[in-house]
């Protein structure tokens, strides 16, 4: 016993003075590989908190014991492990992370090093759009990119408005998409949890090798695809509720009916006799709205990988209800990428992209704001109440009626998918075939009941809208594109040259099949029922066949090209890049049928230079670009050929017979091209204090020449080639990204992008496009709001003698004060002149990420600045008696009551021409979103596995500060028609609940 007790003691006395020999003080530094030391570099002891910070020289001191694991980390520079030995110093060197300066971007037809090009392509990684409640996934890069102006709907499936560096033309403003290769005019089948990346392409460098399609810009989205050696599954779901927010101020029924009664006695009338019919205070936006409306996702990703194969499957789920009853939106995606690697030289590999949508019955709020508040929803017997006969309701129908009763079921189907093939030969070249095809079908059918009403004023029920007859409406639409490319690539370097060149073959075909009809019940038969089963055009015997009407529309069109592209890069730092594409188009006159576009750009990464080395600047390239876009969208397919419409009939024989007779729409052009975009873009990118700080300039200038304008000129109509618009501004964006010990990190971002647009000519001088309250002019912005300037209102008789007369109608005192803007001395139509400008002058995003241990917040800021919106509700514009804006009870009732709101008046149109009165700002800042998320450490439950799970809270669009009177400040449209307020949809609050693991 006393031998084992010395011999246990010896024992404890041994590891003792070996755990004091062991532990030491240990010091060194941590430098780059220019031997130039970082600060604030991160040296920790793994599997511990324990640890250090270099100071500004590069040193720590820390103590360890041998056989610890130091882990060196820095942003921007490859993590290093390094073991404790006896050794007390330590001179550490960090390499930069290749893969964030050598990033690889996708670009037109393959890939490239973003250090290897000359333009400016913004990447965004699919985690971005994955987890955000938004059907569509551009939804997401709200503010996110310098120089995309993304404008959204609240409403469910609407796809925004997207416009990259301006308007460009008149016809079209959508980029070009293109998803895992294959050509789209929109993403909204894309489950955003399939997104690997979305790449956007703005400049003529990057966009030349589009031609004729790449005048709006390029977004090019990568859908996921498995990893070599990993099996992983990934399932997320989330949750959330809509509010709306921004509801527009409107007149209870008190005040409507102050304010009636003062207008009919303006117009020498009675006052309203009826009122005791009506006794509701209603606010019909309450009536119609679905406050808590559901945002449901549920999504699941297999992939697996080996050196053979790989394949990724994704399944998606969505259920999305409108913040307006009975508007519901479900989706369900599939994606399937699988690549096969039948030999060291040759793989295969075919995706699929396929959605079913059951597509909503869209309402509005327009009716509600339009409606009066002195009608409740439902007389004592539950029957629909009809609005007051007098007070719009020959206009208006009951809008709490025309969304429960709303009836229709709408599907879409759609199934894209490619397969290709890739062959490695002679070392250097790569020959790649692909095919691709995009089916979409979208139908519908539609049921007009017989809905009674009760009619306050003769106090009986009818149907509404006069309808006596049941009908029910089909259609059916059918697109259908085709894609073939056959690319060969070589790729080589020779010492200090880089050069990889590109040769291609690539066809495009579209197809189009619209077709529509309806029909009516038997007069004097029976109903044709309220049941799906019933909706179709060959009911029978519901529907009378006589009554029987049809239409379609049909058209396709077929575009081959060659293009090839060039890029050579001397020694890393010396960058050229080239491209050319030469378009065929079946819509275009043989003689002008095929056309050029190209572009060449260069680039000097300065910041390889020897007189650059031990500089605090890590990344500096100047670049630039010059290059020919084409623009192909046009108002009518094959603008060169005429269509036909219906002109004067005729009757001929016995017995007689009308006949009818169709004449040309338009003349022949034989000479017409596609719009062409003349661009070129001058920038530098930057990188510095160790690539924690990093920024992005340019200046870009797009000038479109060629413009397709359709022209009539007294009795001639005809499209053209004629006109000019300018887009020009400047982009900046910048990223700062630090540490603050080992558990505390953040990530500061912020873009700008100004642009400035110019139409320069339109067809001939004094040639004006008009489109609603806009004129496109020469000399303005494009969709310019176009009216007359208000200075006031007349306060009395002597204040309408001392101001030049108006020839614009009569006028009295609380009118609008219109201004002499040609100076002639009198009001007169030659006194409109341009009154708003619907492009901001820049807009703007930022963006802050805080890390601390597994706790994560980001919050996303964006706005607009400069801009001016049309108000197209409650705005007087009709003569019908609609409900009033909240505004108008400050109306001018005497000299001094008002200087803005006229007098009330129903009969005069002297207040109704457009005017600046119509006009609000634009400008406004929005949270766009905050989320706040937890990410577990890897654990084990019951067996399984998790390599990462988070659970996050996220709130979307959570405050806004505006000056509109409507419900949102954005409002897309056409390219010469936008920023347009007609009332009819918020932008809705949507705070939601999500999880998603990895196992």
């Amino acid at each position: 016993m006393l031998m084992k007790i010395k011999f246990l003691a010896i024992l404890c006395c041994y590891f003792l003075t070996h755990s004091i020999w062991a532990q030491q003080t240990i010091q060194g530094t941590v430098n780059d590989a220019n031997n130039v030391p970082l600060p604030g570099a991160s040296v920790i002891i793994k599997g511990t908190t324990t640890g250090s910070q270099t100071d500004f020289d590069g040193h720590f001191t820390l103590e360890s014991n041998i056989n610890d694991i130091l882990v060196i980390s820095y942003l921007g520079y490859v993590t290093q492990e390094i073991p404790v030995t006896s050794a007390t110093n330590y001179t550490i060197v960090l390499e930069e992370d290749l893969n964030t300066l050598d990033e690889v971007v996708v670009v037109g037809y393959g890939t490239a090093k973003k250090r290897d090009l000359a333009g400016s392509i913004v990447k965004v990684e699919g985690d971005v759009v994955a987890d955000k409640p938004n059907a569509n996934p551009v939804a997401s890069l709200q503010g996110k990119v310098a120089g995309l102006s993304v404008v959204n709907s609240g409403q469910p499936g609407q796809e925004p408005d997207i416009r990259i560096r301006g308007t460009v033309s008149r016809n079209q403003t959508k980029p070009l998409y293109v998803v895992d290769g294959i050509f789209s005019t929109d993403i909204s089948y894309i489950n955003p949890n399939d997104i690997e990346s979305i790449e956007l392409l703005k400049d003529p460098s990057s966009l030349a090798i589009f031609g004729v399609r790449g005048a709006n810009g390029v977004i090019l989205v990568t859908t996921k695809t498995a990893k070599e050696g990993k099996l992983n599954v990934t399932f997320s779901a989330s949750t959330g509720v809509k509010y709306i927010t921004g509801k527009p101020d409107m007149a209870n029924a008190a005040t409507f009916k102050t304010l009636f009664d003062e207008q009919l006695a303006n117009d020498g009338e009675m006052p309203y006799d009826s009122y005791n019919l009506f006794n509701g205070d209603t606010d019909w936006i309450d009536q119609i709205k679905n406050n808590g409306a559901v945002v449901q996702n549920a999504n699941l990703s297999i992939q697996s990988g080996n050196e053979s194969n790989k394949i990724s499957v994704g399944l998606g789920y969505l259920k999305e209800e409108g913040v307006i009853k009975n508007e519901e939106l479900q989706k369900i995606t599939i994606n399937i990428n699988d690549q096969v690697k039948i030999s060291e030289n040759l793989k295969m590999g075919i995706g699929i992209n396929a959605v079913k949508s059951d597509l909503p019955n869209l309402s509005s709020f327009g009716s509600a704001i339009n409606a009066t508040p002195i009608v409740s929803p439902y007389n004592e017997d539950g029957v629909y109440n009809q609005l007051p006969i007098a007070i719009g309701g020959a206009q208006i129908g009951n809008p709490l009626l025309s969304v429960n009763e709303k009836n229709g079921i709408n599907d879409s189907y759609r199934f894209v998918g490619n397969i290709f093939a890739e062959l490695k030969f002679l070392k250097d070249f790569t020959f790649r075939a692909a095919y691709s095809g995009n089916y979409n079908i979208t139908k519908g059918r539609g049921y007009s009941p017989l809905i009674p009403v009760y009619v306050a004023e003769s106090d009986e029920v009818v149907n509404a809208f006069g309808q006596t007859l049941t009908s029910v409406s089909q259609y059916n639409n059918t697109k259908q594109e085709f894609q073939q490319d056959y690319l060969l690539t070589y790729k080589k370097d020779f010492g200090d040259h880089g050069f990889t060149a590109l040769l291609g073959y690539t066809t495009f075909q579209e197809y189009l099949e619209n077709i529509n009809g309806s029909v009516r019940q038997v007069a004097g038969g029976e109903p044709i029922p309220d049941d799906p089963r019933f909706w179709y055009l060959n009911v029978f015997p519901f529907g009378d066949q006589e009554t029987r009407f049809s239409n379609s529309d049909q058209w396709d069109r077929a575009t081959t090209s060659a293009l090839c592209r060039i890029l050579y890069n001397y020694q890393g730092k010396y960058i050229i890049n080239g491209s050319f594409r030469r378009d065929s188009s079946s819509e275009l006159p043989p003689a002008t049928r095929a056309q050029n576009f190209w572009s060449v750009g260069a680039a000097w990464e300065v910041s390889k230079e020897k007189f650059m080395e031990n500089s605090f600047i890590d990344y500096l390239k100047v670049k630039g670009s010059y290059g020919v876009l084409g623009n192909q969208y046009n108002a009518v397919n094959y603008p060169y050929l005429p269509n036909f419409q219906n002109g004067a009939s005729a009757i001929f024989g016995v017995p007689q017979d009308v006949i009818p007779a169709f004449v040309l729409a338009y003349r022949n052009s034989d000479d017409l091209k596609w719009e062409k975009v003349n661009s070129y873009e001058v920038g530098l990118e930057l990188a510095t204090f160790n690539n924690r700080l990093k920024f992005d300039a340019n200046y870009y200038n797009k000038l479109t020449t060629d413009l397709l304008v359709f022209v009539t000129k007294g009795s001639e109509r005809f499209y053209t080639n004629a006109g000019e618009i300018e887009n020009k501004g400047f982009e900046f964006s910048t990223t700062w990204n630090d540490k603050i010990g080992s558990d505390f990190q953040y990530s500061i971002s912020g873009n700008l992008a100004t642009v400035k647009n110019t139409v320069n000519s339109v067809f001939e001088s004094g040639f004006e496009i008009f489109a609603g309250p806009t004129r496109t002019s020469e000399g303005f912005p494009i969709g310019s709001f176009y009216g007359y300037e208000v200075e006031g209102l007349y306060q009395s008789n002597l204040d309408i003698a001392a101001s030049p007369p108006s020839t614009l109608g009569n006028y009295v005192p609380g009118d609008f004060k219109y201004r002499d803007v040609n100076g002639d001395g009198e009001i007169t139509p030659d006194d409109r002149t341009v009154i708003g400008n619907p492009t901001p002058d820049f807009i703007y995003g930022a963006s802050l990420n805080l890390e601390y241990k597994n706790l994560t917040l980001d919050i996303d800021v964006q706005g607009v600045y400069g801009n001016e919106i049309w108000r197209n509700w409650g705005n007087g514009s009709t003569f019908s008696q609609f409900n009033f804006r909240g505004a108008r009870a400050n109306r001018w009732i005497g000299a001094g009551t008002s200087n803005w709101e006229p007098r009330l008046t129903a009969t005069s149109s002297y207040n109704r021409q457009n005017s600046t009165y119509n006009i609000e700002d634009g400008s406004y800042v929005r949270i766009r979103n905050v989320q706040l998320a937890y990410n577990f450490k890897p654990m084990s439950i019951k067996g399984l596995e998790f390599q990462n799970m988070k659970l996050y809270i996220n709130a979307q669009n959570l405050y806004t500060w505006k000056h509109n009177s409507g419900f949102t400040p954005e409002a897309g449209g056409s390219p010469i028609e936008f920023s347009i307020d007609n009332g009819g949809y918020p932008l809705p609050v949507i705070t939601s609940l999500g999880f998603s693991a990895t196992f």
